[in-house]
């Protein structure tokens, strides 16, 4: 074997995946994930070098260097194995030193230090100080990242220690009750609480937004929105999606939006989905929105769902049996939302009978939620309906052979959500299907399947579906 057979071959995979991505515009999501580097090879195997230990984890959990090994096997004509060691580049090494560095100093009030993603700095202790439009509990220190999150919160960080200067502007998008509201008010507190009581905080939904521009037009009193929109230091605007086919809005929000971005003034969005897959938002603003940082949070793993419940035992000062603990985070797997709402229903049941909390305390007093997210309970009608909604179709166009790509997605994952949650067989999903027969079922499922391990937009998509016929109700 020629010296660094491999090398070349790796070299060719890597370049072929990055046109894939590209070709389903989706480049950013290549560099992201895809940022190694060739270090050296066996006879059998390739070592490749990572940023960090997250990235290290994640790419193993997501399924990357299984991905690389079969694209290498595909090249080589033999197994060739991918092996992994974390090499920090010399920029990281200079920002790691650097925030030491600044860490040593006393800082001014916009959080000057530098930031590193792998080795962000503790947040800096000050005098709690509330700004009236943000919830004080929403905090760095009281949100717990895990898998589903962690570079959501490092970026976030990193936001409110250098606002308007590291990620603008910032998007997090995910389904309810994952934590979105709690890191753009985190950014807001730390601002705030930081010397920022003297900057132009402003928090709200895009609803609200939507009221004040409309109460504007009505009392003619458009310079007035515009004057208190415009000069901003920093934008939180929660819930954009609302704005779907409100142009008049879209329009008001895509000149606020350049008007801050020229004053570089931080901007933090939230959004229930990829923006781009919100059909009715104009193409300018959704070329706007997009151009900083976008970031999905999922739903959150087993482990990340026990560390947050006794995070919040840890803040109300109460206890729990372990067994409890276990019990909640497996069963209460829909969002962190119902999950604090089942601790709580439980501490609450406890306190009013005086009565220690016991586990089958804790199973009939979670019976009713746990009944509403039973799997058994889900129809392939409430799914169809879920997904053509999701994606502004019709169930008919769902069921049908149409083979524009407007279709053909939502199609394919109806069906893969249909194998996925009922115990349906692929001959009897094709019927619902339009009797499509069980190879094109299969065909279909496997599509998605494999998509989602490179594709980590589709991911996020399908766990909000996901989350969404759990939680629906006819």
């Amino acid at each position: 074997m020629a010296k660094e057979f491999y090398k070349e071959a790796f070299q060719y995979v890597m370049e072929k995946l990055r046109e894939e991505y590209i070709s389903k515009n989706n480049e950013d999501e290549f560099t992201f994930w895809f940022n190694m580097n060739y270090v050296e090879e066996t006879a059998d195997s390739i070592t490749v070098s990572v940023a960090s230990s997250f990235m290290k984890t994640r790419l193993n959990e997501k399924g990357y260097f299984s991905l690389l090994e079969k694209k290498l096997k595909e090249t080589v004509g033999k197994d060739v194995k991918i092996n992994s060691i974390v090499v920090k580049s010399e920029n990281q090494e200079k920002e790691k030193n650097t925030s030491k560095a600044a860490s040593s100093k006393e800082t001014n009030a916009a959080g000057s230090q530098d930031f590193s993603l792998e080795n962000p700095p503790a947040e800096k202790p000050a005098a709690p100080k509330k700004h009236p439009q943000l919830q004080e509990n929403f905090t760095f220190d009281t949100f717990i990242p895990g898998d589903n999150s962690d570079f959501a919160y490092k970026a976030s960080l990193a936001v409110a220690q250098n606002p308007g200067k590291k990620y603008n502007p910032i998007l997090i998008y995910g389904g309810s009750g994952l934590g979105k509201t709690h890191l753009m008010q985190a950014i807001g507190n730390y601002i705030y609480s930081h010397g920022g009581e003297k900057l132009k905080i402003y928090y709200g939904s895009a609803e609200s937004f939507t009221n004040e521009f409309t109460s504007s037009l009505s009392a003619k009193k458009a310079n007035q929105f515009n004057n208190k929109f415009r000069n901003l230091d920093v934008l939180l605007l929660d819930d954009i999606h609302f704005l779907d086919n409100k142009m008049g809005v879209q329009e008001a929000l895509f000149y606020t939006f350049n008007a801050l971005h020229e004053r570089q003034a931080q901007m933090v969005f939230t959004c229930d989905r990829p923006i781009k897959e919100i059909k009715n938002m104009t193409d300018r603003l959704v070329s706007r929105l997009s151009n900083g940082i976008c970031i999905d949070i999922t739903i959150p793993n087993y482990e990340t769902r026990v560390a947050i419940l006794k995070k919040k035992l840890e803040l109300t000062g109460k206890t729990l049996d372990a067994e409890i603990i276990d019990y909640i985070a497996k069963n209460v797997e829909t969002n962190v939302r119902e999950l604090e709402s089942a601790l709580k229903q439980i501490l609450a049941y406890a306190d009013i009978i005086e009565q220690k909390p016991t586990l089958e305390m804790a199973k009939n007093q979670l019976k009713d939620i746990l009944n509403n997210n039973t799997v058994q309970n889900i129809s392939l009608d409430v799914i169809q309906k879920v997904v053509a909604d999701y994606h502004q179709i019709s169930i008919s166009d769902l069921k049908s052979k149409k083979r524009n790509k407007q279709f053909i997605e939502p199609r394919q994952i109806a069906i893969y959500l249909s194998r996925e949650l009922t115990e349906m067989t692929y001959t009897e999903i094709g019927n619902e299907f339009g009797g499509k027969d069980h190879s094109t079922i299969m065909h279909s499922y496997n599509a998605i399947a494999d998509n989602i391990k490179i594709d980590s937009k589709l991911e996020s998509k399908i766990n909000l579906l996901l989350r969404e016929i759990k939680e629906y109700k006819k």
